[in-house]
């Protein structure tokens, strides 16, 4: 393979030096408004050659960079993903030939590989977010940072807010306001009671023909909740810790599994952190829905939000219109500051 390739290589050069020798008059090239260029032919060809590299280069940055965020990945194979498989003689398993190209992935900072990432899931149509405000609580700041990864890898989130049947009616005011501030930003809320079954049938609604991604803390009644969709899928479930308030882990891997009325819905590990990997602070801002509407009102293209004069979205932010919780994510965010649920 080497040598075929210095061969192309060196018949490249010589038909480029062949041709520098042949073609050394100079000629006039037109451009629009009437600007002309007088250049010898082979600068006129190189240039053209060069500019059609860089373009092309300019292309593959978008892929080049998903590629690099894979890169740092502790398993290059994911639930979810689709590969080509080469059964061994006589067994009933096999080799991984091929992985093919993601349409999208979730991804989090690995818990104690601070520059490794795993991948959550891939090929997603949409992933689901299991939050409690009780035994345990979820924080708003680990529901933004699902949803700004979400957002990242163009993953449609919604929130599903469980354990209704807990709620006493102090709780059922703060449920309204947790769901105003998402509703608004056009994140979908539900709320359903996995131990009582209550509204578990809008859920399977949205589940159907879909490939779904279901995460939340350890606690939040997510593997409850499979099996109130799933009553054959037996998962395992656990209680809350009296000392702690928080859930222990019954799901260790990540897993799949097929719907009856169609779909795959894809069950993961219980997370207690979740880092937001590999964004750069500007990137990050882009990633705000209420932030992104507001950007191009900016006195500065480069503005950081942070204290720069003439930002629209600290206007909006004092004006009422941004929800404080919701910038002291992004404040975090922006510092690479680690969120514990």
């Amino acid at each position: 393979m080497w040598l075929l390739q210095w061969t192309l290589k060196a018949a490249i050069f010589f038909t480029l030096f062949a041709f520098a020798l042949n073609n050394q008059e100079d000629i006039l090239v037109h451009f629009f408004f009437g600007a002309a260029w007088r250049a010898p032919l082979i600068v006129v060809v190189l240039s053209v050659f060069v500019l059609g590299v860089a373009v092309g280069v300019m292309g593959m940055l978008p892929r080049w960079w998903k590629l690099r965020r894979l890169a740092k990945a502790t398993n290059p194979i994911a639930v979810g993903d689709w590969v080509d498989v080469e059964l061994e003689p006589d067994q009933e398993t096999g080799i991984i030939t091929q992985l093919h190209e993601r349409k999208n992935y979730i991804i989090r900072k690995s818990v104690n590989l601070s520059k490794q990432a795993q991948i959550i899931a891939a090929n997603l149509d949409q992933a689901f977010l299991v939050v409690t405000l009780a035994s345990p609580r979820t924080s708003l700041g680990f529901i933004d940072r699902f949803l700004v990864t979400a957002e990242a890898y163009d993953i449609p989130a919604k929130i599903i807010f469980n354990k209704l049947d807990l709620f006493s009616e102090e709780g059922l005011e703060i449920l309204a306001e947790y769901k105003q501030i998402y509703t608004q930003l056009g994140y979908a809320c539900y709320e359903v009671s996995a131990l009582e079954g209550t509204n578990i049938n809008q859920i399977q609604a949205l589940l159907k023909d879909k490939v779904s991604l279901i995460s939340g803390h350890s606690g939040v009644g997510k593997s409850t909740l499979i099996n109130a969709l799933l009553p054959d899928a037996d998962v395992k479930t656990g209680a809350i810790s009296d000392w702690s308030d928080k859930g222990q882990h019954t799901t260790t891997f990540a897993e799949m599994h097929p719907l009856p009325f169609g779909g795959f819905l894809i069950d993961t590990p219980g997370i207690r952190e979740l880092g937001v990997f590999d964004l750069s602070p500007q990137e990050i801002g882009r990633l705000f829905p209420e932030f992104r509407s507001r950007m191009s009102d900016c006195k500065f293209h480069n503005c950081q939000h942070i204290n720069e004069p003439g930002c629209a979205v600290l206007k909006a932010l004092e004006a009422g219109y941004i929800e404080p919780s919701r910038y002291d994510s992004y404040l975090s965010m922006y510092h690479g500051n680690e969120t514990r649920a």
